[in-house]
């Protein structure tokens, strides 16, 4: 025998509304959509209820972020639900290099190689911007920002700098 439901779950008017359009909105991400859907799913007051089991393959989700969903609901309702919960140490937050530091690595990468070298390299890269930029900036920093440009560090026959070509498959 199935063990009693802990969790029950029964929307308001308002509340349904407010799933249904916020799963509607073209700027709706996938998993506040996904959120969106499970606590329809599993609602007892509108329509037929799935079992979490059910709502999981229907979603294709794992039965954990089911439960979670459920709690996260619980605990706070539709707008616990409906928004993301930014760690203050994500990859955004600790981002050092901005858009205007970015442009003027990928401007002094563009530029002429140092006297006795023929490449651009990471560490080169490190030590000139040192001079240049007001911040110091890592050479992690410095690689991540140039892959995130797609940004190659090898010489062209003309002698240029050029950017990776990206395939449209």
């Amino acid at each position: 025998m199935a063990r009693p439901k802990k969790y029950i779950i029964n929307l308001t008017e308002n509340e349904f509304k407010e799933l249904k359009s916020t799963i509607r909105k073209k700027k709706t991400s996938k998993t506040i959509r996904c959120r969106c859907q499970i606590i329809l799913d599993l609602d007892e007051a509108h329509g037929k209820v799935l079992t979490h089991e059910q709502c999981a393959k229907s979603n294709g989700v794992c039965l954990a972020t089911v439960a979670n969903t459920v709690i996260k609901y619980i605990n706070g309702g539709v707008s616990a639900v409906t928004e993301f919960k930014r760690n203050i140490n994500s990859d955004n937050a600790r981002r050092k290099v901005d858009g205007r530091t970015e442009a003027r690595l990928i401007e002094l990468a563009c530029g002429p190689v140092p006297e006795g070298h023929s490449r651009w390299t990471i560490r080169l890269l490190e030590e000139k911007s040192k001079v240049i930029l007001e911040t110091p900036v890592s050479r992690e920093a410095i690689r991540s920002a140039l892959k995130k440009t797609n940004f190659d560090l090898t010489k062209t026959a003309t002698g240029a700098f050029r950017q990776k070509e990206t395939r449209n498959s």
